[in-house]
């Protein structure tokens, strides 16, 4: 069992996603608070009450959210402000977001809120961590976010089912919130002062859907390498633009490392061009991987670091803060809700991704055009052309998806629209430069895997032509082999899409970057 124990300081990108996806792969899942958090937790629930019990004006607490932030709440009606907040708030639309990205949700919340600065009660807080670890899933619609004050109707979704409202899933049944809780063996919470508010508030959607995202692209980028080296194999490339000189003069730490990474892969190959006076260059889509996929790898490390900082911060308002010398509670309202770092960062990891599968399709191109590789290989990667269309579709099924991802790739963080009768009157749109971020990692996923699927075609025939000399590169032949083992060399048209999806498993399973790490004996990412 995988035990992450929560303490709103340590959490990572890897806890996450052990959280998130431990379930749908058969591996339990514990999420616990760290005892020194209780204390935390406990002191900032007293400061609370504290506020109130002397009459203090708190943002939230004895004040309306909002627009209405002027507006006193008397003490007798703290419940229900903190029970409304919840109902009017859950406003979300659009398809419900999918189990790996609602449990990290969850994880993400409950981290922020174990920092003590919330006024969250134990009791709640031990609730959504019971609801994590017996895998009772808020019905959460991915739209309905601006990035500020932070992912309020998702996650107004997501914590109906704590007070019994709204909608859950457990144990594959679409339920109300207080039968899927029954289900579980827990019951519902009454909220008290603030409790509606720091549940609602803060950066945690576009936190759990930038973790999962950035973690498929380390991933995808990783693909991309094996994916361009066996493009270059195929169409008997030369490797003289990955010399480790060359990159040392530009030294952009991940470009440097990909050119590094490109030589392991290829090592040994005898399918790579000799020199030669006829052939000194490659088009850009093979000569330039390094500089392309190394600008990519620097906007995921960028993602990632953000990432690292956001699931240990405090995202809600107002914070509670004590007093170093007298341990007295004050209340203090910022903005930590704003997505901004968040949106920027996912708006360059979407440009990057859309990058990644713009040269992929172009290496694809490359593979089935004849004029283009110079007959290395016969039109469309098959035989009998005419009679067969072979890889054709293959390629427009990428360009498809790469022009779709050039839509996408638009920045959600350059738009903004008041709200709140213009209280809050720049927002960041970070939830929707997240969801467009995940979109475009799918379609370069796909992508990758329609590029890996002509490669070994394209193998296949320079394989024909090399014969007994045939050997791929260190790294490449193990990617070559699993392709080989799920998808035959195609003689004659056959239905495709299966054989597609096949590798796309390979791609999302981590299977492709594991067996070649394996090989080389290096990690496709490493710390520059």
């Amino acid at each position: 069992m995988t035990l992450v124990v929560l303490d709103g300081d340590s959490l990572t990108l890897e806890d996450v996603v052990a959280v998130a996806f431990g379930p749908t792969r058969g591996e339990p899942v514990e999420v616990s608070l760290a005892e020194a958090c209780r204390l935390k937790v406990r002191r900032a629930e007293e400061a609370i009450r504290a506020f109130i019990a002397r009459g203090d004006v708190v943002y939230g607490v004895t004040t309306g959210f909002g627009a209405f932030k002027d507006r006193i709440i008397p003490p007798d009606q703290v419940q229900q402000l903190q029970r409304n907040i919840l109902m009017s708030h859950a406003v979300g639309v659009g398809e419900p977001l999918d189990e790996p990205a609602t449990r990290a949700m969850m994880v993400i919340r409950a981290n922020t809120l174990a920092k003590g600065h919330s006024g969250i009660r134990e009791e709640t807080l031990d609730l959504l961590l019971d609801m994590i670890n017996q895998r009772v899933h808020p019905v959460v619609p991915s739209q309905g976010s601006l990035g500020a004050s932070g992912d309020l109707a998702p996650l107004a979704h997501m914590s109906l089912p704590l007070i019994g409202l709204g909608e859950a899933v457990h144990r594959g049944a679409r339920l109300p919130g207080a039968q899927a809780l029954a289900s579980a063996g827990l019951s519902p919470v009454t909220l008290e002062a603030k409790e509606g508010l720091a549940l609602t508030n803060g950066t945690t959607l576009m936190a759990a859907l930038g973790v999962l995202t950035t973690v498929q692209a380390e991933n995808l980028s990783c693909v991309a390498d094996v994916a361009g080296c066996l493009s270059l194999e195929a169409l008997h490339g030369t490797p003289k633009a990955f010399d480790a000189r060359i990159h040392a003069v530009r030294p952009h730490p991940r470009q440097v490392e990909c050119a590094r990474f490109l030589r392991r892969l290829i090592e040994g190959s005898t399918f790579v061009r000799p020199d030669d006076p006829l052939n000194v260059q490659d088009a850009y889509t093979l000569r330039c991987i390094p500089q392309v996929h190394g600008a990519v790898r620097d906007a995921i490390k960028y993602a990632r670091w953000v990432l690292e900082i956001e699931l240990n911060a405090a995202t809600d308002n107002p914070l509670i803060f004590f007093d170093e010398e007298s341990g007295q509670p004050e209340v203090l309202s910022g903005g930590n809700f704003h997505g901004e770092p968040l949106a920027i960062a996912m708006d360059y990891l979407t440009l990057a991704l859309a990058e990644l599968g713009n040269i992929s399709e172009r290496r694809l191109t490359r593979l089935t055009d004849e004029c283009s590789n110079q007959e290395t290989l016969p039109a469309f990667l098959i035989k009998h052309g005419g009679l067969n269309s072979g890889f054709m579709l293959v390629q427009y099924t990428a360009a498809a998806l790469a022009s779709e991802n050039k839509v996408l790739a638009h920045p959600a963080s350059v738009d903004t629209i008041p709200t709140s009768a213009n209280t809050e009157d720049h927002v960041s749109m970070g939830a929707t430069a997240a969801l467009q971020a995940r979109q475009v990692a799918a379609n370069v996923e796909r992508i990758l895997a329609l590029e890996l699927f002509a490669a070994a075609q394209g193998i296949d025939f320079r394989r024909e032509v090399l014969g007994d000399q045939a050997r791929l590169g260190r790294g490449t032949a193990p990617a070559y082999r699993l392709i080989r083992e799920q998808v035959p060399f195609l003689s004659q048209d056959a239905v495709m899409y299966p054989h597609v999806e096949a590798i796309r498993g390979l791609i999302a399973g981590g299977e492709i970057q594991s067996a070649v790490g394996a090989a080389i004996s290096s990690d496709c990412l490493p710390d520059a």
